[in-house]
């Protein structure tokens, strides 16, 4: 698989956990993170392990320590706001922290290109 395709698979991944379903008649979008948050601590839980594995394959594609460590807080926030039984829930809904890391590796991909053009 080419570093295109597994960056569209990582960005299907984070738009499944973070936007996938959207509230009818709003433009409010929600994922399989908010949904599993309904479950406390279990939930956020189950959440953050492919999260994570986004995570590791930005590592993979070469993205320096301090964006990474942005990308593990982004996490972390995610996780420990989101473990707050109903504001966590409406915070899942609302800062969708894997869509984040995905623009933070795109960006750091697209930093590269022109570094290299």
């Amino acid at each position: 698989m080419d570093r295109e395709q597994e960056l569209a698979r990582l960005g299907k991944l984070a738009n499944w956990l973070d936007s996938q379903f959207r509230i009818a008649g709003t433009g409010i979008r929600f994922g399989a993170d908010a949904i599993l948050g309904l479950l406390p601590f279990i939930g956020d839980s189950a959440s953050a392990l492919p999260a994570l594995y986004l995570v590791h394959r930005a590592r993979t594609f070469g993205v320096p320590q301090p964006v990474l460590n942005r990308m593990l807080a982004n996490l972390a926030v995610d996780f420990v706001v989101g473990s707050i039984p109903l504001l966590g829930d409406l915070f899942d809904v609302t800062f969708k922290a894997n869509r984040r890391n995905i623009a933070l590796l795109k960006r750091h991909i697209e930093d590269q290109r022109r570094t290299k053009a």
